[in-house]
Parts: C-alpha cells; structure tokens; sequence
C-alpha cells in the first residue's frame, strides 16, 4: 500500500503527506532581507502539492551567513519580508519552517553558483569563526577560536532568531547542524580541536549543539516542532561518524527534537562521498530505528516509486526532494497522479488535474 501520501504529525502540526522541500540557499538577498524572488520562487512551490517547505539557512548574524547574498534574521527589520512568504504558503495549507544556521569557517564565501572560493576583504568578505583555528581547505581564510563569551554569544543569537521566527509565523524551526557549518565543526574531530568543555570526547564535541537545541527548545512554542539537520558521517576516517549521530540523536530527543533531517558530509572539501540515488537514505534509516526518532531522508531522491519505498520501508518518516523540486515545482502533484493518489489541486488548476486524482 502507498504511504507517500499518508499525513505525519509532529505535535500540533499535522503534514498533509510525507513530501517536503529542504533549504536550498537562493543567494539572492541584500542585507540578510528576502525579496521578490524569495517570494516567487517558495510560492510558486507552495502549490505544488508538498506538505512541508523548509526555507533556506538563515543566517543568525551577519557573520554566520555562508555568503553576502544569505538570507538574515538578526534584526527585527527582517521579519516583515519572511511574514509575507510565510502569510502566502500557509495559505495554501502548506508547512512552512525555517532553517537557523551560522557557517562558521565556511563563512564569507563566494555564491553558490560561482566557483567556491573565499572573499577577501575588498570584495565584502569578513573574519570567519570556528571551534578551532583550523582553515576549511586550501586557500581558505584561517579561522578565529571562539571564545566562551563568543560561545555565550553564538546561543543568545539563535534565541533572538528563533524568536523572530515566531514572530513571522513559521511552524517548524530547524537547526542548522551539518554541512560543514558551526555547530557541525563543534562536532567533528576534524575541526574541533579544543582542550575545553567544548572539545576533545564526544560528550564535549556535541555540548554546543545540545546547548543550542535546549535553548532554542525554550524559546519555540511547545505545540510546534523542532528539526534539526546533521550530516550523519563526514566521510572521512576520524572524523564525524553514524555512531555518535545516533548516540547525540538520543540526547536530543530528550531535549525536545522531534525530527532529524539526515544528511552527510560537508566537512573537508576532500572526502570521497560515494553519491548515488538515495545514498543517504541508510543513515535516515539507522537514526530513526536506533535512536527512535522520526527522520526525514535527502539526497538523489528522484522518482515517485523511490520516494514511496523509502517511507513504506521505514527507512524515513518523510522524503525531502530539493533538485526535483526545482526541476519541477509540482512534483508531489505528478507523484500522486503517478501513484493512484488523490491530491489537493488549486482551485485555479483545477482545470488542468488529470480525472479521478483530485482530492476533495
């Protein structure tokens, strides 16, 4: 039986179906604000047919964005432009969350459709910050250790970003913990290289990450969930590994997450990631049957059939398509039609749904 279509609660928040959109960076906004492209392109995607929409990672000071065109919110002035986005989409009877992120050493970069590279001081760039003085690559800038303060001041910041996330009227907040980004260089050997409370065993490793999940915990409403990404494995001997995800993944819950969004990699630009569809979809699968989790799984997921497949055998709680979703905006309407599913059309394409696929 098809279970692609079957709704998902998490809390107060039901999904009309197990298919989201995750963040994909649109590096197309000015001063950290959205504008008419954001609004477009996530509304144009509200109609597809998805339950979930996950906005890109927002960057919770201007130092954390991942380039000069990142969205931001560290200022009030940025709540307006997102609650018009968020007012559209919900509309639609879609789930809107929005990711909090801080890029840390991968900070002060190039965009994303350009080669990546770092950017010097003449071209906007800025001083980077990582748990250790430890450069992303080659020709990276060298990073500078946070300090306890700097650490005190990194989780104020996702508070005040969480609260204006509240304020603009997402439903889901996910933290940003993978990719190579802060917290996830906190986790990872690789780049952690402290002799603190923050380094060292892997208790140290993932305290700042288990200090931003309870802090933001605190500040979202109770009814409405909490995500977080982490890339399950950095692909690398010593470094980040499947284990410790499942172990920190139990903390978690604990402290009030509800899904783990399961991706990998992103930590040192020289890992051998053995990319192929649904290479990831294993690590979804381990979290959420070790550490009794509800996942969602990322990564070459292309096909209605394969989609299915993956929530109908456990391996995730939800399917996050993002290529496909951008190839085409109505993917889950195809998939449903593909399926024998019925769907929820909008009324102004009502004209266009194949016969009998029409939810009512």
């Amino acid at each position: 039986m098809t279970q692609l279509f079957d709704p998902l609660k998490l809390r107060d928040i039901v999904l009309s179906n197990r298919i989201g959109m995750p963040s994909m960076c649109q590096y197309s906004a000015q001063d950290g604000l959205a504008n008419d492209w954001h609004f477009v392109h996530y509304s144009s995607r509200s109609v597809g047919g998805a339950a979930l929409m996950n906005m890109e990672a927002t960057a919770i000071s201007p130092e954390g964005r991942i380039s000069p065109a990142d969205l931001g919110l560290w200022n009030d002035e940025q709540i307006a432009p997102l609650s018009r986005i968020v007012r559209f989409v919900r509309a639609q009877g879609v789930v809107i969350g929005l990711q909090l992120a801080h890029a840390g050493r991968k900070a002060s970069c190039s965009l994303g459709w350009q080669a990546q590279r770092p950017l010097n001081a003449t071209e906007g760039g800025w001083p980077v910050l990582a748990p250790s003085a430890v450069p992303f690559g080659d020709g990276y800038a060298l990073p500078q250790e946070l300090d306890a303060a700097g650490i005190k001041r990194l989780i104020a910041q996702f508070v005040a970003s969480t609260r204006r996330a509240r304020e603009a009227g997402f439903q889901t907040v996910e933290i940003h913990a993978a990719h190579g980004y802060l917290l996830h260089q906190f986790l990872s050997p690789l780049a952690n290289q402290r002799s603190d409370a923050y380094g060292g065993s892997f208790e140290n490793r993932t305290r700042l990450v288990r200090e931003v999940v309870a802090a933001v915990r605190a500040e979202w409403p109770e009814r409405l969930p909490l995500l977080i990404r982490l890339s399950a494995t950095d692909w690398v001997d010593g470094g980040w590994s499947v284990e410790e995800t499942v172990d920190l993944c139990r903390a978690l819950k604990g402290l009030g997450v509800d899904l783990v969004d399961v991706s990998t990699g992103g930590m040192v630009p020289t890992a051998k990631i053995p990319v192929g569809p649904g290479f990831q979809t294993e690590f979804a699968e381990r979290v959420r049957r070790e550490a009794n989790i509800p996942t969602s799984a990322v990564g070459l997921i292309t096909s209605p059939a394969q989609a299915d497949h993956i929530v109908r055998s456990g391996q995730a709680d939800l399917v996050l398509l993002g290529r496909e979703v951008l190839r085409d905006p109505y993917w889950p309407l195809h998939a449903a039609q593909a399926l024998e599913q019925k769907a929820a059309w909008p009324a102004q394409y009502l004209r266009a749904a194949p016969a009998g696929s029409v939810e009512r």
